[in-house]
């Protein structure tokens, strides 16, 4: 009889502590983009492949919400995702938006400068390694390397 109860008490928790997100654990996004740009639509899919619930929005004004969002000009790409309380700020890698969420960093958000081919809804080969930069109060400093 202990054992069940056991069992019963530590799986869920050891499922909890697995690390493993599911849809519903994740917030859901909104992502802005310059209208008729179809490489963030591909990035969009990319999120969305693992349950991330993103909403896309086409807008015409985005520089003042990459301004609201604290996004440096040196960062800002194509398209803008707010999500968790973060921005995402042009074709950030999945894994590292996935960090971004888990570990809940105190940043305004990450950004991959640039449109670099082989990331996320761009097309071709990675030739060199993603340098996503985390930006906010601290100003901007390496968040990952993919």
């Amino acid at each position: 009889m202990l054992k069940k109860l056991m069992k019963l008490a530590v799986g869920p928790a050891l499922l909890l502590a697995s690390g493993t997100a599911t849809a519903a654990d994740r917030p859901a996004g909104v992502m802005y983009k310059n209208p008729g740009c179809e490489c963030c639509d591909g990035h969009a899919e990319a999120l969305r492949r693992v349950g991330i619930n993103l909403r896309v929005v086409a807008s015409e004004n985005l520089a003042a919400l990459k301004a609201r969002a604290g996004v440096p000009a040196e960062l800002q790409g194509c398209h803008t995702v707010l999500i968790g309380g973060y921005a995402v700020e042009g074709h950030v890698p999945v894994a590292a938006v996935e960090r971004l969420l888990a570990q809940k960093p105190a940043v305004r958000g990450i950004a991959l400068p640039g449109m670099p081919a082989g990331s996320p809804g761009m097309g071709g080969i990675q030739t060199a390694p993603f340098r996503v930069m985390s930006f906010g109060a601290q100003g901007t400093q390496l968040f990952a390397v993919k």
